[in-house]
């Protein structure tokens, strides 16, 4: 026990306040501003809004409620919160752990784009507003159009200025100072923050969190002034009722929900992991997840508002304006300023908000891997480092490094590659075993026991109904729809090649193979013939109670079982830290 006597509590949140707006932060992504405009144009405007309301209430906040209820009742980080409610499953956690480690190497590059493109709007005029300049091509427009053989200004900024990228992947080209140097900024960014915990986390959000919202309503309020905005929302939010019959439609209406909020991500069961054991879960479930889709709906307004004023200058229809994906905030929406009365502020403001969005959700990526890491190895990590500080300064480090190929000339189509095959394709197989071995191999009434055990009341008939059949059952469909409607990679009209598709499916694989290799090390390790193997493996808290048998057979700390906390006076602890 002198071991697990040095274990000190974990922290806890300053204030309650402070996790909800994280989990704010962390859901509220650069999504909400660039892909659910995008899908709401493509899929009906308006009637959008039916599949996408109808999956809040049945995926997003059922999953939510359930992962943040796990996170907190454990009070450990996803690698061992699924270890114990479902030791087969236990690669589950890993594999979370996994892809918010690809994704913070390739999602702080957004962040590092929003700040060249922020020190760039000091400049007057702004230096996407004209085809003079230095990078132009002779095709060059300052007017968007319809020809395929010119490009706008703004086009010819980010893809010859700041990406100087290359013809495609074959080309590597050479570094981007300029990007490199910001890319380390952004990481200094990212450390100042994160560097103590909740307790720093804490402190930060109450602005990242909340900053956003003050931009994207001044935004609106000059927008909606513009000539042409009223047209620009009337094809945001006019229903066009048909397309609801498309299968495509409720499938994406999900997609976004889930890809959103982050389910499967393991982000907010882990800062959950922080909470007081009887912190009331619905409440912040609902807040989250309610505020997530009013942001996405008012980043809608903001963007097609901005849409109409553009249609309206430049004579050509709100359709081929709309584009998906890092075009829309670092390309369309630019042009838009640029037109606008006083465009270096609203330039200033609104990459400073894409900056307030990337960097919460950039906090949660690398809060997951820290609490695991702390979680599994705290006293190695502190024999090595001496203090956590310096082990996330190290973490930072090699995310940093990780990040190289995405600053230089082909960067773009770096990025592209393991956005699609980490968000796309990992993703939905993560979120298929992580209901599967909660809701199913956990099941529903231990759940609600939990949450019982620490609000006082149990979940009604509807949570239930959706963890045990609504939820599995749509996930699946999606992960089947997922599959068969499955497009390689591209770029723009760039087609990545067969080499880089299959280094693509490699980064895929990456998170995805802890899952099997998870359940493999699972049953290796469990005592007993392969039956008995298999009965405690989908057996909660199997892997705990028979932690004595790993020492015994001489396998040390071989198995990521929930550490025991040792002091009795702690007010904070778990039933599941003092029974076992």
């Amino acid at each position: 026990m002198d071991q697990q006597e040095q274990e000190p509590s974990r922290p806890t949140w300053s204030r309650q306040i402070e996790f909800t707006l994280a989990g704010i932060g962390c859901a509220v992504g650069l999504g909400n501003v660039w892909r659910f405009p995008y899908l709401c144009y493509r899929s009906g405007g308006g009637a959008f809004l039916v599949p996408y309301l109808f999956m809040l209430a049945v995926l997003g906040i059922p999953l939510l409620y359930m992962e943040l209820t796990v996170g907190q009742y454990t009070r450990r980080g996803p690698v061992h919160a699924l270890a114990t409610v479902c030791p087969l499953l236990k690669g589950v956690g890993m594999a979370s752990v996994a892809i918010s480690f690809i994704m913070c190497t390739y999602y702080n590059v957004v962040i590092t784009w929003a700040l060249y493109y922020l020190f760039s709007s000091f400049q007057a005029p702004l230096p996407w507003q004209s085809c003079n300049n230095t990078w132009n091509t002779p095709n060059c427009t300052d007017q968007a159009t319809n020809s395929s053989y010119s490009s706008t200004a703004s086009q010819e900024f980010f893809n010859y200025r700041m990406l100087d990228q290359t013809s495609g992947v074959e080309e590597a080209g050479t570094l981007r100072w300029e990007l490199f140097l910001i890319l380390i900024l952004a990481w200094i960014l990212i450390y100042l923050c994160i560097f103590k915990g909740v307790k720093s986390t804490g402190k930060v959000v109450y602005f990242t969190a909340l900053f956003p919202y003050v931009i994207l309503i001044a935004l609106l309020i000059n927008n909606v002034q513009l000539p042409g905005a009223s047209d620009g929302i009337a094809f945001f939010i006019v229903p066009e009722w048909e397309k609801l019959r498309s299968v495509e439609v409720w499938v994406n209406a999900a997609a976004q929900i889930f890809n959103s909020i982050g389910i499967g991500f393991g982000s907010l069961l882990a800062m959950s992991s922080y909470n007081s054991f009887n912190n009331n879960v619905l409440k912040d479930t609902l807040f989250i997840s309610i505020t997530n889709s009013l942001t996405s709906i008012l980043a809608g307004f903001v963007i097609f508002s901005a849409f109409g004023y553009m249609s309206y200058l430049q004579g050509i229809p709100v359709s081929q304006l709309a584009v998906d994906g890092p075009g829309l905030v670092y390309v369309v929406y630019p042009q838009a300023f640029a037109n606008m009365p006083v465009s270096q502020l609203w330039a200033v403001l609104f990459f400073f908000m894409l900056l307030c969005l990337g960097l919460d959700s950039e906090f949660a990526m690398v809060e997951v891997m820290v609490t695991s890491f702390m979680d599994e190895f705290y006293h190695q990590v502190l024999r090595i480092f001496k203090r956590k500080e310096f082990f996330v300064l190290v973490l930072c480090g090699v995310a940093l490094l990780l990040g190289i190929p995405c600053v230089m000339q082909v960067g773009i189509y770096v990025f592209q590659l393991m956005d699609h095959y980490t968000a796309i394709v990992s993703i939905m197989f993560l979120a298929f075993f992580e209901i599967i071995a909660i809701c199913w191999s956990y099941g529903v009434k231990r759940l609600s026991s939990n949450l019982e055990e620490m609000t006082g009341g149990r979940p009604n008939i509807f949570f239930r109904l959706c963890w045990l059949i609504v939820d599995p059952v749509l996930i699946t469909v999606i992960l089947i729809f997922s599959i068969i409607q499955f497009k390689p990679a591209r770029y723009g009209n760039y087609v990545f090649p067969p080499w880089a598709q299959g280094v693509g499916w490699i980064i895929a694989l990456a998170s995805i193979i802890w899952i099997p290799l998870g359940a493999i090390h699972t049953l290796w390790v469990l005592p007993g013939s392969l039956t008995e193997k298999l009965k405690l493996s989908i057996t909660p808290y199997a892997l705990n109670k028979t932690k004595g048998l790993y020492n015994e057979r001489g396998g040390g700390n071989r198995e990521p079982s929930i550490s025991i906390i040792s002091s009795s006076t702690d007010p904070q602890k778990s039933p599941l830290e003092t029974n076992f």
